[in-house]
């Protein structure tokens, strides 16, 4: 008896493994979704291969951009979880960079907030300081697009920066993906 018991939990164990095993499809679609490589370690995955081209002059500045990419990525996503994981990170490396004090009181606003709505509007202003550095800073490779919702923020407008032209609206996410338009290329 005992031995039949083993041998149905072991098979039910199997089943069940083998059942979760297929659950996986995501991951499959992209073995490297949720995590960006360092420039020259990028593959050829779409984004990932844009943030791997992308190189701003300044190394810490360049190690910090990555991350807001991560950032505006959860926002275009709506996934506040990520966003603070991803300000916390820009909050850190913020201390790093020279006059970084605003840049690290608006990632940990951002990393702080319990609201998607308020992380997107913080955003705009983490933006405007990301992009300010990145023009002043200058790129070594890669072009980065600065981008703009005239509906964002109650149609105040709102620019953002990306390794795309295409445009995702941090601002609406899934609500108005494409709203928007480039305003400038920095090369």
């Amino acid at each position: 008896m005992k031995t039949t018991i083993y041998s149905m939990i072991a098979v039910a164990g199997i089943a069940l493994f083998a059942a979760c095993g297929n659950t996986q499809k995501p991951a499959a679609a992209d073995p490297h979704a949720g995590h960006n490589h360092a420039p020259g370690e990028g593959h050829d995955h779409g984004t990932e291969k844009s943030v791997a081209a992308v190189s701003i002059k300044d190394d810490k500045l360049n190690a910090v951009y990555q991350h807001y990419i991560h950032l505006t990525t959860a926002l275009v996503k709506g996934d506040m979880a990520e966003a603070k994981i991803a300000a916390s990170a820009i909050e850190l490396g913020g201390k790093e960079l020279s006059n970084g004090s605003a840049l690290t009181t608006l990632a940990a606003k951002i990393a702080a907030a319990t609201d998607l709505e308020v992380q997107r509007t913080v955003f705009s202003d983490l933006s405007n300081d990301f992009i300010a550095r990145v023009k002043a800073a200058g790129l070594n490779s890669g072009e980065v697009y600065v981008e703009y919702c005239p509906m964002a923020l109650n149609d105040k407008g709102a620019s953002w920066l990306s390794n795309q032209k295409d445009i995702k609206n941090p601002y609406f996410g899934d609500s108005m993906l494409t709203c928007g338009e480039v305003k400038e290329t920095i090369k």
